[in-house]
């Protein structure tokens, strides 16, 4: 089976790393706020992904999402998983270790597609981005294209460890 490029993980370089490291530190200092535009974005663009969310499935108003107790924690946990993976960028082994869990979690205890992570990552993408347009110069959008490429891939590995079947 060919994997397509966007799946194939990249060597993130030291140089990457770094700018991985100095953006993630502005957004991370909102890492609430952030979170919670993220998650708003990727339910509106993909409302099916709420099904997996029984506090906020039937919710429609971006407004009375991002007024969600839940949508927030969640947004929080989120978040902070992606710091640890940012914080351990240098160590692969934590990094994997992360990501499986999350992975793990994911495939056998809430039944979530895998195709959710990769339009998840984009969006996340997507959002640092925009909000962090100074920020966001071609080569930390380079970098940060690696990053969710490599999020992705160990979320979707620990996926086919567990024997994912949809």
């Amino acid at each position: 089976m060919e994997i397509e490029r966007w799946e194939r993980s990249e060597e993130i370089s030291d140089a990457e790393k770094k700018v991985i490291q100095e953006t993630w530190s502005r957004v991370y200092a909102n890492c609430e706020d952030v979170g919670v535009s993220i998650l708003i974005r990727f339910f509106v663009n993909f409302p099916s992904a709420k099904q997996y969310f029984s506090q906020f499935k039937h919710m429609e108003d971006p407004l009375e999402m991002e007024r969600s107790l839940q949508l927030r924690k969640h947004a929080r946990r989120v978040m902070g998983a992606i710091n640890t993976v940012v914080e351990n960028i240098n160590d692969s082994e934590k990094v994997s270790s992360v990501l499986a869990l999350v992975g793990k979690a994911h495939a056998l205890k809430h039944k979530v597609e895998p195709i959710y992570f990769k339009k998840l990552t984009g969006v996340m993408l997507e959002v640092i981005a925009e909000e962090y347009a100074n920020d966001f110069t071609p080569e930390a959008h380079g970098a940060w294209t690696k990053m969710k490429t490599l999020i992705y891939t160990h979320v979707t590995a620990a996926y086919k460890e567990v024997g994912w079947a949809q």
